[in-house]
Formats: C-alpha cells, structure tokens, sequence
C-alpha cells in the first residue's frame, strides 16, 4: 500500500523573464504535485508531459554541470565554483540559468546548496531543475502548465587520478617499435588517450591494452588499438611467477579461484583488480582479466602465436581519462596550507597515520612527541620529523644532510643513494628547479620537481616490496610500510646523461614524431619539442645540474653506471625520454610510467615492467593501499537524484 498525499493546485505561476522570477520559480518547486484524471487519453497526454518535463529538467542539469566542469576540467582548482555556489539556498539560489529545447519545452535551474569537504578536495552541490511547456509561447511558467521538477546532487573532486591504474599510460600517442614477444614484456595494463600502435615487432603485455578516440591531437586519434601483442596464457604466467628471476615476486599473483575465490563472490571481489587473468570474461557488468579495449569495445582475446583471437564482451567504446595538471606549483614563498598548491602543501604535509597496517607503531605518525621538530637537539636532520622531508649522506661531513627545509628545496637538487648510505625521503617534498637522482631510496615519499627529473642510474628501493603471498590482508600488512617513491615532474621526466643523447632519442622528442594538440577551449598546443628553450634558459631535455660547478661532476660520475632499473611511480605533464641499457642488461621498470608523450630508446634488453598495484584503487572509492600525494585530476560524481513532482495544470 502506498500513500499519496494531498496536493496545492493553486500554486502560483512564475515568470522566466527576469532573474527574480527565475529565483522565485526554483525556490517554488520545492512541493511535489500530481493531477490525476481517470481519462485514459488524459493518462497518455500526462505521460507524454512528465517524460518531456524530465527531459528539460535533465537539460537543464547538464548545461551547469557542463558549464563549470569545463572550468574545473581545465584548470583543476574550485575557484569558478566557490565564487558563483557560495551561499546558495533554497531561499537564495545560485548561478541561475534558462533554456530552450526545440519542439520540447523550456526550462530554469539554479543550485540551491553548496558544501565543501574537510580536506577541500571536493565540493558537493545540488542544482534544482524545473522543465515546463510554454504553450502559450510567452517565456512564463503559467499556473496551468505542465511542470517537472528535480533535485540533483552532484560532487566535483580533485581524487586520485585513474592514470596511476596501469603500468603505463600515455596520453598522445601508445607506441611499441622493434621488440619481440620475449625481449618487452609487461606485466600490468597499458592504457593510451589515442591510438596504440605497434609500428614494428611485436610485445608481451600481461593485462589490458587500451586505447581511446582523442580528437585534441592533431591529427585526430579514433583511438584504435592497431595489433594485438602477445601475452602469456595462465600457466606460463604462473610458472614465471615461480622462477628465480630477480622482479618474480613484484608480478601480479596468478589468478586462482581456490584462493582469490570464485568470481563474483566476497572474496574474488577483493582480489579481482590486483590479480593476472589471461583469458577475460563479464564479471557483475564489467570485465574481468586481460582484454583489448578501443573505439571498438571490449574484446577477450589469446595470442601466444602469430595469430589472435577474440571474443567481443562489450560493444561499448572506451573513453578519455583526464590527466591531472602540473602547471602551478605556485611559489616556495608561500605559506603551508594543505588546500595551496603544491610548494604550500608539502610545508604543511604531515603523517597522520599513527600505525602500519602489521600494528606496528609508526615513528613519523605527527602525534609523537619526538615527530614535531625537523632537527634534533644536536642539528643532525630528525628521521622522525612527521613533516616532509628527503636527506643524503654527505661523505665529507660523515652523516647525512637535510636537502628540503620544511618540505622544500629552494633549487635543484642532486639524490644519490647507496645500499649502506640510501637517500631518504619522506612525504611530498617539492623542488624548486631539477631532481637528478640514482641508487638506492629508502622510505615513503614524492618528489615534485617544478622543472624536470632526471634518472640517472638505476633507481632501486632498500625495501623492495612483494606481491607472494595468499592471503591480500597478509601482503597488504607487509607492503603498506615498505618503500615507496614517486616522482612528479612539472617539465619532463628524463633518463640518463642528457649530455649522451644522440638522434635515436632526440628524433622522438620533436616534431613531427610528438604531436601538437587542442586543449579544452580548443586553443592549438603546440607538439613536445625538447630542442626548445625553456624558461629557464636550457633545452627541455638538459639538465640545470650539468650547468652548476658544484654538483655536474657528481653528476657525471653517477650517470655512467647507467640506468637498468627504476622503482617508482614517474609522472610527468610532458615527456618520459632518454635512453635505458646502455651498457647492457635491458631495463626492469617496477612501478607505473604516466607521461603525455614517450620517448624511452632501449640499446638492450630485455624490457620488463611490473605494475605496482599498491597505488591502484580498490573499487568503490576505496584509497589505494599508497597514494603519498600522487597527482590528482578532476572527477565528478552524480550522487543523487530526487523526483520534486509533476504538475500537469
């Protein structure tokens, strides 16, 4: 049984014309209404009415949701919303707007309540839509027209990106030149805003390959995956998962039901996004296991020889997945505040998490009494400061130096690492200038670099962590306190000595190989080009510590050992290029690689890359296992939507 309360059928007509009467119509229809009739063909007519009056309503939601997503798309801050939301209310809405929907109807809409959250990296809104049939023509809501009213709640976030879900992710243009199946092999999911092209040869890759339309590039990408790359079938995979190469136990487990449970139930669902399966299938709706994924849709595939196969499990295509922005680090002047850019954010950074998930007490956590100053007693950096921070051992003073002050360095910075002496970091710290960096890393951390990193021998954590295990709560304890590093760079992100770039990597740093692109107003973005001089008076690819006396000798010595292995997460606005094995033994890549063009020229191999899933989301908006200040980007949520009524007269 269902009740049906009375109705108002005197409620007053409100006229569009004038924003007072656009107001007063929004903060009207804030009581739901029916007229019933027992008239079938009247039944019809109203059925016919309410599906246009939802369709205007639905209009009219989308154009300001449009309207400030674009905004907020584009330059990642809530600065456009804060100042046309602020205050609203039913009593008093905001940011009022009316349209027209040809041979439909037209209608109003307004917000009519904003929050902001305690960490400001989100605000919630609810925009109250009303759609009418002006039958009359006369751009007023006449008290005998049918009307539609909604209530829409609606969230807007800066969260942690999707592009740290794969092993790497590209945003211009996926391309694999000069490989076989047995010398790149990746173990992880490959992702591309544009086309994915194996120009020559071939590759392994363990997981999904997925590209999506682009039309920002110039020329348009339709987002296409050209030729499918072998990949492994579950028993080879598992039997590499049992050898003694040195990066076995940083793969993906092998799926298996007996452990991570059948699919669809509790305990597969845990699992599900952090487990190797070769063979895909629809899981609750959505794919399970290695597929291919392009404008074409979802498809499971199989290729272990020459020839592929596949199984077309979803006709839908894929989509853009917005980049996160780095274009204002803001200035190392500024004051700490979380919710500031990012100089500001890593003064005011501190470790709230008071115990690893083993139940091991944290020495950082900021609720120590030893965590609250940077130095000790005796001037030596505290290794327990709750802030951020990134120290190196200093042979010529026989103990280790604080590079940052408060989570900053004022300059570039030179990070060189041993297995006895590593370089330690904790927190985002941010640089003012470059990060030249190799050895060993101990700790949990991000550099930002408000210029570029460069990578200059192999980057390996003390710490390594492992994937083996059973049980996820088990490898989760282990995991959540072994290292970690991220490395973010506003510029670009380079490997090896700058100085020893010749023509196989330089020629896929610039025009026409990098591709110029629109940004969202549809202004020409020039393509990469590392030739250019930038800003700081260098070419895009140099390095500013090659230029500086005191540190390009240290420099060099560290960059002709080579790079062979890099743990980390790189991120980059720009480009990830430079050159790997140069002296032999290929390149292990443990992490994620996230750049909008690449340019990385092997003179070995093999090439392997292990994703490290401690940084992918676990479904329904659960925080990754570790996200220590990753890159955010723009998100928006629909969180509700209420039916406010219908009024046919």
């Amino acid at each position: 049984m269902k009740q049906r309360r009375k109705v108002n059928k005197r409620e007053k007509g409100v006229a569009m014309i004038v924003s007072f009467a656009l107001l007063s119509l929004v903060m009207a229809a804030s009581t739901a209404y029916i007229d019933q009739s027992t008239q079938a063909i009247r039944m019809a007519r109203l059925t016919n009415y309410e599906a246009r009056g939802s369709w205007l309503c639905d209009a009219a939601v989308q154009d300001i949701v449009a309207q400030y997503w674009k905004d907020f798309k584009i330059n990642q801050n809530f600065n456009a919303m804060d100042t046309a939301f602020t205050g609203a209310s039913v009593g008093a809405p905001k940011a009022g707007i009316t349209g027209t929907q040809a041979d439909v109807g037209k209608y109003a809409a307004a917000v009519i309540d904003y929050s902001k959250a305690a960490n400001n990296q989100s605000r919630a809104f609810t925009i109250r839509a009303v759609g009418y049939l002006d039958q009359n023509n006369n751009n007023v809501a006449d008290s005998n027209e049918p009307r539609k009213t909604i209530d829409v709640r609606i969230s807007f976030g800066l969260k942690r990106s999707q592009v740290f879900d794969y092993a790497q992710f590209v945003n211009n243009y996926g391309w694999v030149k000069g490989f076989t199946e047995n010398n790149m092999i990746v173990n992880g999911d490959w992702r591309v805003n544009g086309d994915f092209d194996l120009i020559s040869g071939t590759a392994t890759i363990n997981g999904s390959v997925i590209a999506a339309s682009n039309n920002k590039l110039t020329p348009a990408a339709i987002g296409l995956v050209n030729k499918t790359p072998y990949k492994w079938d579950q028993s080879k995979y598992d039997s590499h998962l049992k050898t003694n190469k040195s990066w076995h136990n940083r793969m993906r487990p092998a799926y298996d039901p007996a452990i991570h449970g059948a699919p669809g139930s509790a305990e597969f669902d845990k699992w599900r996004d952090l487990v190797f399966m070769s063979e895909a299938t629809m899981v609750n709706g959505r794919p399970f296991g290695s597929t291919v994924q392009d404008s074409a849709g979802v498809r499971s595939w199989k290729r272990t020889s020459p020839w592929a196969q596949y199984k077309t499990l979803d006709e839908n295509p894929t989509s853009e997945i917005v980049m996160p922005d780095l274009s204002d680090f803001g200035s190392p002047s500024d004051s700490a505040n979380i919710a500031g850019k990012q100089f500001a954010r890593s003064k005011a950074w501190r470790n709230t998490q008071a115990t690893f998930l083993d139940g091991s007490a944290n020495p950082n956590f900021n609720g120590n009494g030893n965590s609250t100053n940077e130095t000790l007693p005796n001037g030596d950096p505290n290794p327990n400061y709750s802030g951020a921070y990134v120290d190196v051992w200093d042979a010529s003073k026989n103990k280790y130096v604080r590079v940052s002050s408060n989570g900053v360095v004022n300059g570039s910075a030179l990070l060189i690492g041993t297995s006895s002496k590593p370089i330690r970091i904790h927190g985002p710290v941010t640089i003012n200038g470059d990060v030249a960096i190799g050895g060993v890393v101990d700790g949990q951390g991000t550099l930002y670099a408000n210029r570029n990193i460069h990578i200059i021998s192999s980057v390996r954590y003390k710490d390594a962590p492992d994937f083996k295990g059973t049980s996820l709560d088990q490898i989760d304890k282990q995991n959540s306190k072994r290292d970690f590093l991220g490395m973010a760079a506003r510029g670009s992100v380079m490997i090896g000595d700058p100085e020893q770039f010749s023509s196989h990597e330089l020629d896929h740093m610039v025009p026409p190989f990098t591709k110029a692109r629109k940004d969202e107003l549809g202004n020409t973005v020039p393509a990469f080009n590392a030739k250019e001089t930038d800003p700081w008076g260098l070419k895009r690819y140099e390095s500013l510590i090659q230029k500086d006396d005191a540190l390009k000798a240290a420099f060099k010595a560290e960059a002709v050992k080579g790079v062979n292995q890099i743990d980390g997460i790189v991120y980059t606005n720009n480009m990830v290029g430079g050159q790997v094995g140069y002296e032999g033994g290929g390149l292990t890549i443990n992490g994620s690689m996230v750049c909008k063009d690449q340019a990385v020229v092997a003179y070995s191999g093999p090439i392997t890359m292990n994703y490290d899933t401690r940084i992918k989301d676990r479904g329904d908006d659960k925080e990754p296992l570790i996200d220590l200040d990753l890159p955010r980007g723009p998100s928006v949520e629909f969180l509700s939507w209420q039916d406010r009524g219908f009024k046919l007269k």
